[in-house]
């Protein structure tokens, strides 16, 4: 198979698109993938470190104000639809595959142009801009959430695969559950809930948990807490200086910078408090996990809320608008949920209905039966 993956800007846009272009390989070892993006986002990390070549055009994303920068962007992005044919024409693919964001206008306009068959896959409860624009004209759009489905009324074909993500359930067994909590600092014997907030951290939710932290509320549960890279050591100084704390020595608290083995973390834990990005929700109902969610309230179209409502409908998440969330609202919550062994287990149980299996085989399958006809 030849195929031209369509990401850019956000590891949320690129991780699937990588997750897709293995599965090809797998399934198709002698296959052929290239990327197209542009010079500013992530992909021109997490494309070349997978190992996939990345072709760059010059598209802009632009909101809906009308401004001097906005009609630049506008004009910019309609010229890259050139510069993606000249890709097209040269590579030859038997498909293009897009996963959200703005690149897919110029590149999906040019597929239509050039008689590729054109599969968008959409992550987010609320479909973006660019799915919606194309919807008329893509052969088949794959969906992260059955919530997007009414959203797209114009779509010609549509089908549910779910999002391709590294977490999934995993059993720890005790032995390494024992190991991991030692590691961290941490017990086996009050509730432990993880916290984070996206690689860069969320300020909202690291200053309410200072606060926790700070007047010890969370006596009840244990805290595992990944800050952020670009966070951590400002907490940390925060600690020190204002409350005399030592970010390494807080009792029922562990804070890092990142978490590398978020799978097995997210498995032990018994609750998780974070932002309601489509990845983040489709590891939660992967693992089974109980979540309170904080959504980012600057997402495109409060895409984040909508994601959030898949769990919060099951009974499986609560959630917390960012504008409403302080310290005391998030620690009342937390022990409301925490104090409850059983609701706790039915939560999960019910985040757990929403996942779907073998996301990779079924997008794989839904692009090799476009390339057939």
């Amino acid at each position: 198979m030849k195929a031209i993956i369509a990401a850019a800007g956000t590891g949320g846009h690129i991780n699937p698109g990588i997750a897709i272009a293995n599965e090809i390989k797998k399934k198709e070892p002698g296959s052929e993938i290239i990327f197209i993006g542009t010079d500013r986002g992530l992909e021109n990390d997490l494309v070349p470190r997978a190992g996939y070549e990345l072709k760059k055009i010059n598209a802009y994303g632009f909101d809906r104000t009308i401004s001097f920068q906005n009609i630049k962007k506008i004009y910019k992005t309609f010229r890259s639809i050139k510069e993606a044919k000249k890709i097209i024409e040269e590579f030859k693919p038997d498909v293009i595959i897009g996963t959200g964001g703005y690149i897919c206008v110029p590149v999906g306009l040019s597929a239509k142009n050039k008689k590729v068959p054109l599969v968008l896959h959409e992550s987010n409860a609320f479909p973006g801009v660019a799915v919606k624009i194309l919807s008329k004209k893509t052969n088949k759009i794959l969906l992260g959430f059955e919530d997007a489905k009414e959203r797209l009324p114009k779509a010609k074909k549509i089908v549910v695969t779910g999002t391709p993500t590294k977490v999934k359930k995993v059993d720890v067994s005790e032995q390494k559950k024992k190991e991991l909590l030692k590691q961290n600092g941490l017990k086996s014997d009050k509730p432990i809930v993880l916290f984070f907030g996206g690689s860069q951290g969320a300020q909202s939710i690291n200053n309410s948990l200072i606060d926790i932290i700070s007047e010890n509320k969370n006596k009840n549960y244990q805290i595992m807490w990944a800050a952020g890279p670009a966070q951590y050591e400002e907490i940390a100084k925060i600690l020190k200086e204002k409350y005399k704390l030592e970010i390494e020595d807080i009792p029922n608290v562990k804070i890092v910078p990142y978490i590398y083995n978020m799978e097995e973390m997210m498995n032990i834990v018994d609750l998780v408090v974070c932002r309601s990005g489509a990845m983040t929700i489709t590891e939660i109902a992967n693992v089974g996990k109980p979540a309170i969610f904080i959504p980012f309230p600057f997402a495109t179209e409060n895409h984040q809320e909508y994601n959030a409502k898949v769990l919060e409908k099951k009974d499986a998440a609560k959630i917390i608008l960012d504008k409403d969330l302080t310290s005391e609202i998030l620690n009342r919550t937390i022990e409301e949920l925490v104090s409850d062994r059983k609701m706790l287990l039915q939560m999960g149980k019910n985040a757990n209905s929403v996942a779907i299996p073998n996301v990779e085989e079924k997008i794989y399958e839904e692009i090799k039966n476009e390339i057939k006809k």
